[in-house]
Formats: C-alpha cells, structure tokens, sequence
C-alpha cells in the first residue's frame, strides 16, 4: 500500500475524539464531586456559615483557595502539551500568593502581637493538616489519570500541578467546616497540607505519567 493510501484510510477510519481540555473538565468535575463527598462523610459546615460570609477572614480562605485550585488547573493543561510554554500559566500562581501575602499583611497589622502565636496555631492545626489531604484524595486521583489521557513531557511538574489543583480543592471544602479563620493559620496549616498533596501528586505523576 502506498503512503498517500495509507494515510487516506486511517482518516476515513478516524472518529472524534473528546478534547484534552474537556476531558480534564470532566476530570476536574468527577474529582471535586468525590471530594465533596468525603467532606460530607467526614465533616459538616461550620455553624452559622452563612451569616459568617461577610468576614474577610472566612472570604479570604475561599478566595485564596479556589484561585490556587483554577491557576493550578490551567498550568496542569499546559504540562500536558509537548512543547507549550508554561510562563503565563505558572504565572497565575502569584495570584493565591498575593492574596495570602495581603491577608496576612492586614492581620498582624489589626492584631495585638501577642496573639500571633495563638493565631498561627489555632484550635485544629493537625485536622487541617490531615483532612485537607483526605478530602483532596479524589480529585488527585481523577486529574492524575486524565492527565495520562495528554502527553506531557514533564511527568513529575505535570503531577505537582495536579496535586496543587487537588489540594486547593480540599482545602476549599475543609474551609467550609474550619473556625481557623485567621490568615496566619491559612499561611501555617493550609499551606503544609496543601504541600503534602502536591508531593503525592509528583511522585505519583513521576511514574504514572511517563511516557
């Protein structure tokens, strides 16, 4: 068979097939639903949540949270294309860090010193560093095999930027149930577990994503 037929017959016999990026939403979706429901099996929301959302505090862990889980995702789907330049993604990362880096600015400056410590330990900290990964399990694991689906050539950054994604949102969720509200308990506890999920998603990625 010549090459030009060759070629002829394998697009005849081609059927659609699903964009990456809408299978890593699908991914993203299934995953934070799974996630949702280990919170739901394991904790509650906090009493008195919603009159609660006026609070910058409370509004600050879900702004900090949910935009490191959305610029972890875009920076996830540009390690899975061979060759795609990652500097715009990677830079939307700066975006949760500013946020934190403002709310712990406007805390220690509203707050005596002499509560920083207790602010900064909190009445949960080994729950916080605990559940966030529990919760943040599903998603890692639905993400993490949606990015097998792509070709990424940087297996151990593309599994980071999952574990980031994932651990974000574990740590939105875990935020509904938390009354550590202050941001240097963010900076302290929600950061170690969200770093605890992003080490798994690297080493699993390391492997699971090499092609």
């Amino acid at each position: 068979m010549k090459t030009d037929d060759l070629i002829r017959a394998l697009a005849a016999d081609a059927r659609p097939v699903r964009s990456f990026a809408s299978t890593l939403a699908l991914a993203l979706v299934f995953g934070a639903v799974a996630a949702a429901c280990v919170f739901a099996w394991r904790l509650s929301p906090r009493p008195g949540l919603l009159a609660l959302l006026g609070e910058w505090r409370l509004l600050l862990k879900f702004a900090v949270t949910l935009s490191l889980a959305a610029s972890a995702v875009v920076l996830a789907l540009r390690l899975s294309q061979p060759g795609a330049t990652v500097g715009r993604a990677a830079r939307a990362l700066l975006l949760p860090v500013l946020l934190l880096a403002a709310g712990v600015a406007a805390e220690l400056a509203t707050t005596p010193a002499a509560a920083w410590g207790a602010e900064l330990v909190g009445r949960y900290a080994i729950y916080c560093a605990t559940l966030i990964p529990m919760i943040a399990a599903p998603a890692l694991g639905a993400l993490l095999l949606a990015l097998r689906r792509g070709a990424p050539t940087r297996p151990t950054l593309a599994g980071a930027a999952a574990g980031l994604a994932a651990g974000g949102i574990g740590a939105a969720l875990y935020a509904l149930h938390c009354v550590d509200d202050s941001p240097l308990f963010l900076l302290a506890w929600y950061s170690i577990a969200v770093a605890v999920v992003t080490a798994a998603g690297a080493l699993v990625g390391s492997r699971l994503l090499r092609w």
